[in-house]
């Protein structure tokens, strides 16, 4: 792997620069210009390939190995499954593309949040950083600990799921993450890079062999679908589904501050690394779906697909073995989204979005450390209080309402923004962002129709950050008139 270059002492935090003397009380009220120059605020810069290994890691998480069981139980038809995961690979690439001119134009640290700030202003800003905090960052981490423990229970063989041996484990991952990233960049980062090349090895593995066995052993391809048809509304819902375990691709915006040539690289990131998660999603579906009839993919227990699969096909001591790897797996997803989201909090700290007591950083190991064990605050309460379909839910349809919202800022970048040869820009413009935008669209529209009361919690999570917006600004922008 690439070296990591520095631009000052190492002991300064990529990914948090900020100063070791005492924090002032009011934060900087402006952005980085928003030009092709990217943000100077961090001395640290990270190549191509460490950031593609985040975007990989923080884009396969849980959701692969889990949730085509609740596909089978609620569609029952092998072949429309695969077509959803083929559709939601369409729709990540397509965002990819158009997150990947976002980035370019605007390299600097915050993702979501900085486009929305310079397309639409900081209200909306500030709620898609909110929303990232709630939802993005903490129920993503809450959904992938649970499915962590899912599969730690098969290891152990202790039939808890929903119980609260499950939730202790699912704790367990997320402050252990918790506690290894507040003791500093370096110590995180070799957690990262471990956790990530198991799960590398471990997927390649599983999909060579699940493939080599199901030909071998000549299962039929794709077998017959059960009985009942299913629904359009269940339909809308699994894809739903199937999106949020895409989503992640555009992680590489949040760190665009620290890659090499973000104008060039981010958009290659972006693209590249989504693309090849959306092999690796429908090659390990091919595998799922010729290995098990659909009828036992979709009995219970339905969330670790992967485990029985390998069961099936290699005997109930692989499966175990497999359930093991899976959760170093899962736990590399939980290490990155741990990393990588308090970066959006500080960002919105730079702006004075938001308290200063989240952007403080740790005064020896030069981490973040608040905002850290803020954010695992929240997704621990997530844990204890929602199961692992419920939070696929509430957290797509949230985060589907800001991907619409974010890929529409093209429209007024393009406008209003600078014209430079280095920019990426995103092919089949203006078709391919209004059909994301559209999509993404629908995607809430389904969600709200099919499942209300989780809609209702995800709308009501957004819109309680509009009285904090105007609690934390007030007396903000209060010193700014007095100064």
């Amino acid at each position: 792997m690439e070296e990591i270059c520095t631009a000052q002492n190492t002991r300064q935090l990529a990914s948090f620069a900020l100063p070791l003397r005492p924090f002032p009380r009011i934060m900087p009220a402006t952005m980085p210009p928003t030009s092709l120059q990217p943000d100077q605020s961090t001395p640290l810069r990270v190549g191509w390939f460490t950031a593609s290994c985040v975007l990989v890691s923080n884009i396969i998480g849980g959701g692969i190995f889990t949730t085509t069981g609740i596909l089978a139980r609620d569609l029952g038809d092998p072949l429309l499954i695969l077509l959803l995961w083929f559709m939601g690979a369409l729709f990540a690439v397509g965002g990819a593309m158009v997150y990947g001119e976002l980035g370019s134009r605007l390299p600097h640290a915050g993702g979501d949040y900085v486009y929305l700030k310079e397309a639409y202003g900081p209200l909306l800003a500030f709620l898609s950083g909110w929303t990232s905090f709630t939802i993005g960052f903490g129920a993503a981490v809450a959904a992938s600990a649970i499915s962590f423990s899912s599969y730690a229970m098969r290891v152990v063989l202790i039939a808890d799921e929903s119980g609260w041996i499950a939730k202790g484990l699912s704790l367990t991952l997320l402050w252990s993450a918790t506690l290894i990233h507040c003791r500093g960049i370096g110590t995180g980062g070799r957690l990262q890079l471990l956790l990530t090349t198991t799960k590398v090895v471990a997927i390649g593995g599983l999909i060579l062999g699940g493939l080599s066995s199901v030909i071998g052993q000549g299962h039929v391809l794709f077998a017959e679908p059960m009985v009942q048809s299913p629904t359009l509304g269940a339909a809308a819902i699994a894809l739903v589904i199937v999106t949020y375990c895409y989503l992640g691709w555009n992680v590489a915006g949040y760190i665009a501050a620290d890659i090499e040539n973000p104008q060039e690289t981010l958009p290659r990131i972006m693209i590249g690394g989504t693309a090849f998660v959306a092999v690796v999603y429908l090659l390990l579906n091919v595998v799922y779906l010729s290995a098990l009839p659909i009828t036992e993919l979709a009995q219970e227990p339905i969330v670790p697909v992967a485990e029985k699969v390998a069961t099936a096909l290699w005997g109930p001591q692989s499966g175990r073995l497999v359930a093991a790897i899976l959760c170093l797996s899962i736990a590399g997803a939980v290490s990155a989204m741990t990393w990588a989201g308090p970066r959006v909090y500080w960002a919105m700290a730079r702006d004075g979005m938001i308290s200063l007591w989240l952007a403080q950083v740790h005064p020896r190991t030069n981490v973040p450390a608040r905002a850290i064990v803020f954010q695992s605050l929240w997704a621990s309460l997530l844990i204890l209080s929602g199961t692992f379909e419920q939070l696929l839910v509430y957290s797509g349809l949230v985060l589907s309402l800001f991907m619409a919202l974010t890929l529409s800022t093209i429209f007024r970048l393009r406008q209003t923004g600078s014209t430079h040869p280095q920019h990426f820009r995103a092919p089949l413009y203006p078709i391919l962002p209004i059909t994301l935008v559209c999509g993404a669209a629908a995607l809430v529209i389904s969600s709200v129709l099919e499942r209300p009361v989780e809609s209702l919690y995800g709308a009501a999570t957004v819109l309680s950050g509009i009285p904090l917006y105007y609690i934390w600004r007030r007396p903000h922008n209060l010193r700014r008139q007095s100064s």
